[in-house]
C-alpha cells in the first residue's frame, strides 16, 4: 500500500463502528481479518495487542487505539479511535431516542431478545479467533483450555488468571 494508511484506517474503523453491536469485542474477528488483509500485522501480533488492551484499565475498545498506533503511530491511534467512536456515538444518540419512544412496543422486545444471543455468539467467535492465534503448542493449548474451564466453573477474577499466565511465561514454562 502506498501513501498514508490513515484514510484506510478511518474507513475501516468507521465501518466497524457501525457494526459494533455488543461492543468492540464482538468485532474482533472482523477487525483481525481486515488488519491482516491490509498487511498491517499477523494474527499473533493482533492477539498480543488484544491481550494488552484487555489487561489495561479502560474501555474494551482500546484494541482499536492500539491497532491504530501499530499501523501509523500517534496519528493512527487518534484516527482509529475517533473513527470508531464518533459515528457509533451519533447513531446511538439517534437510535436511543427512537428506542425510548417505543419502549412498550412488542417489536422492540423481539429485537432486543434477538440481539442478545447474536452478541454472545460474536463475542464467542472473537474468543475462538484469538485462541487460534495465541495457541502455538500443547502447553499454550492446555493453558487456554484450563483458563476457560476455570472461568466457567468459578467466580475467580480473570486478572488472577492473567497474572498466572504471565508468571508461567516469565518463568519460561510457556
Amino acid at each position: 500500500m502506498s501513501g498514508s494508511p490513515l484514510p484506510t484506517l478511518a474507513l475501516l474503523f468507521t465501518e466497524l463502528s457501525m457494526l459494533a453491536i455488543g461492543g468492540a469485542n464482538a468485532l474482533v474477528p472482523e477487525m483481525q481479518r481486515q488488519v491482516q488483509a491490509e498487511g498491517w500485522m499477523q494474527p499473533s501480533e493482533f492477539a498480543a495487542l488484544f491481550a494488552l488492551a484487555q489487561a489495561s484499565p479502560g474501555p474494551n475498545m482500546l484494541v482499536v487505539t492500539l491497532v491504530g498506533w501499530q499501523v501509523a503511530g500517534f496519528s493512527g491511534a487518534l484516527t482509529a479511535t475517533a473513527a470508531f467512536i464518533v459515528p457509533s456515538s451519533i447513531l446511538t444518540y439517534v437510535v436511543a431516542g427512537v428506542w425510548q419512544r417505543f419502549r412498550e412496543a412488542r417489536w422492540r422486545r423481539v429485537v432486543q431478545a434477538g440481539l442478545t444471543p447474536v452478541t454472545v455468539g460474536l463475542i464467542l467467535a472473537a474468543g475462538v479467533l484469538l485462541c487460534r492465534a495465541a495457541v502455538s503448542d500443547v502447553p499454550t493449548l492446555l493453558l487456554s483450555l484450563g483458563t476457560a474451564a476455570i472461568l466457567l466453573a468459578t467466580g475467580l477474577h480473570p486478572l488472577w488468571l492473567l497474572a498466572a499466565g504471565a508468571a508461567l511465561g516469565a518463568a519460561g514454562l510457556l
